[in-house]
């Protein structure tokens, strides 16, 4: 285990709380006029767009309260057996329909073409952005929380904007059918919308619940995503232990509770529709009644109480899509919060504005009295001070905890150093491009990670090797062998990291991804640490190619495999306890020389892990 585990236990302060802490805010509901302009910025490339989808939907609108007014003029022209009256109604009928049709059409043709280009916007910047986060912010944040923004809080943005131009055409359908009902017959007309307080008052009482049970229904999924992704990542661990069982019964309390938030969430939005039926149903009543009098009292024509029960099954249709979207909307800004929250995450590691570039600078690593420690007040380096020259392997030795990885990842500049340089190629890590940074060092680590795609896109990574330097590279470390035994050679389909192949061939290609990069500086972090005895010797091999003219820094518990440094650092407690070659620290008989001479050969023999303090293993 290497010093990866500070990063966990201890994390690095973040300018501003992890994405957890707010998804029990009291948000959902609120309308942010800030959120809401920084989605009309996204909207902003795509206005003719939207003009054209909105007046689509006006379009539609407008034909679509024609209807049930030709409706009515038919049924007149057939009562007074006016046929050729009814044939140009029908006909106006037929053109109407068509033109509402084709209005619908085009409308949610480029409401959802609008909602797909603008979402995958979005998730782009989202993306990008934490390509960019500083490791800092990562090591606070869950990974199931940081899905649940990419996908759950993205897709309820999407449903808005899908129904975004739906609520307008709505809205204009009512105030439409509004007009028309007074306009025909004003008595007729206000019986008829007498059910519209009562909708309000229930709507002003169904608020409230609507709000709490949505926000809970919010909360309780993302907490069941976080349970799920954690035991994904955790499965190996968890066969290995057989803890299924166990993990089941944690993540089917967590599913429970989200099972109950969805359907309380469910109940509130269905509630609304039965609701709204019997409404309808006492609206239509009135219509019946009261209409149906005037009607054998000869004051109303037919048609127009035809008219008028269409129009009243067409009002609370839209006043039901209403509340509906309102329901989206309040998920939408609840979800746009979260969405900004992300993408306002600040990029504390970034280029300076004068950053300058790595090129040709000697390969040299200089730490110039560096303090560290992932949490401010719990430091992990104190005033380390070291240098590695041009084409020298230095070792950092030293019991878990004592700081080698966090020497190596402030080399890399994953994180600020608190006090002192970080120095590389005579410049300061804070000076230099992140780009040339990265190209400068090389990095292999104690489990590779291998992307999901063929060996040969493995080893080829970011950089324009061809078929030829790829495979030279491999012959180099020893991997092009087993590779070429592999049923689809170079063009083999690695699984999930690299699941398919054994640790050690997937080492020899992380290796090999290292000599085509050809950083002039190579880390490698314990990265003969869970290999076998016989692989170790082909690494051994592939080692010595890596370390051909480079500058080196190696991180290794066993001692045995780096004897051959240049220098080995002795690290203790985030103190430099010791340095030297290995025969002159054989030689002073200090940790290193005890620890090398015992069975253990290893700082993290018993004693070491058990006390937590490596001087202890030097008392007697």
């Amino acid at each position: 285990m290497t010093d990866a585990a500070e990063s966990q236990q201890a994390p690095r302060r973040a300018p501003r709380a992890s994405l957890g802490s707010s998804d029990g805010d009291d948000i959902f509901g609120t309308f942010d006029v800030g959120v809401a302009r920084r989605f009309l910025g996204y909207l902003g490339p795509h206005k003719r767009a939207i003009f054209t989808a909105q007046i689509a939907v006006l379009g539609s609108a407008a034909f679509s309260l024609a209807i049930p007014k030709l409706t009515g003029a038919a049924v007149n022209r057939a009562v007074a057996h006016d046929v050729a009256g009814l044939d140009r109604t029908l006909m106006i009928f037929a053109g109407v329909a068509l033109g509402y049709a084709a209005c619908f059409f085009v409308g949610e043709w480029l409401s959802s073409r609008l909602a797909q280009r603008v979402i995958f916007e979005i998730r782009r910047a989202m993306f990008a952005h934490f390509q960019d986060v500083s490791l800092s912010f990562m090591d606070k944040t869950h990974v199931g929380r940081i899905m649940a923004r990419l996908q759950g809080d993205v897709n309820a943005l999407q449903e808005f904007l899908e129904n975004m131009n739906g609520a307008l055409g709505d809205f204009v359908t009512l105030v439409g059918i509004t007009i028309v009902l007074l306009t025909t017959d004003l008595k007729l007309g206000l019986l008829t919308l007498t059910v519209l307080p009562a909708l309000i008052v229930i709507r002003a009482i169904w608020l409230p619940f609507s709000k709490k049970s949505f926000r809970e229904a919010r909360d309780a999924s993302s907490t069941a995503n976080s349970a799920l992704a954690e035991n994904i990542n955790g499965i190996r661990t968890v066969q290995e232990t057989r803890r299924e069982a166990l993990n089941f019964d944690l993540y089917k309390e967590k599913a429970f509770e989200n099972l109950k938030a969805q359907t309380g969430a469910s109940w509130m939005t269905q509630i609304m529709v039965p609701t709204v039926d019997v409404l309808t149903g006492f609206a239509m009543a009135v219509v019946v009644i009261v209409g149906g009098e005037a009607v054998l009292g000869a004051r109303l024509d037919v048609g127009v109480m035809v008219a008028f029960i269409l129009y009243v099954q067409r009002f609370f249709e839209p006043v039901r899509m209403l509340s509906m979207q309102y329901t989206i909307m309040q998920r939408a800004m609840a979800a746009g919060h979260r969405i900004f929250e992300v993408i306002d995450v600040p990029v504390t590691i970034a280029d300076k504005t004068d950053a300058v570039a790595l090129k040709d600078a000697a390969a040299t690593v200089e730490f110039r009295n560096v303090t560290f420690g992932y949490d401010p007040k719990r430091p992990i380096l104190h005033d380390i001070s070291f240098t590695v020259k041009p084409k020298e392997v230095v070792a950092l030795v030293g019991p878990t905890g004592s700081g080698k990885t966090s020497i190596i990842a402030l080399t890399h500049r994953f994180y600020e150093v608190d006090q002192g340089q970080v120095i590389v190629g005579g410049h300061d890590v804070r000076d230099v491009t992140l780009d040339s940074l990265g190209k400068t060092i090389g990095m292999v680590l104690q489990e590779p990670f291998l992307f999901t795609g063929t060996i040969e896109q493995n080893i080829r990574y970011n950089t324009d090797a061809t078929r030829a330097r790829i495979v030279e590279a491999a012959k180099a470390v020893s991997a092009h062998d087993f590779i070429m035994r592999l049923p689809d050679g170079y063009d083999t389909l690695l699984g999930q990291r690299g699941r398919n192949i054994s640790m050690g061939q997937r080492q020899l290609i992380s290796f090999a991804r290292a000599l085509v990069a050809d950083p002039q500086i190579l880390i490698l972090d314990e990265a003969t640490a869970n290999i076998d005895s016989f692989t170790e010797q082909a690494i051994q091999k592939a080692l010595k190619v890596l370390f051909a003219g480079r500058t080196c820094m190696v991180i290794a518990h066993r001692l045995a495999t780096i004897r051959d440094a240049d220098r080995i650092i002795v690290l203790q407690q985030g103190h430099i306890l010791e340095q030297g070659g290995h025969d002159q620290l054989m030689k002073t008989g200090g940790l290193y020389s005890h620890l090398y001479t015992s069975a253990h050969a290893s700082f993290d023999d018993q004693v070491v892990a058990s006390t937590g303090d490596a001087e202890f293993a030097t008392r007697t």
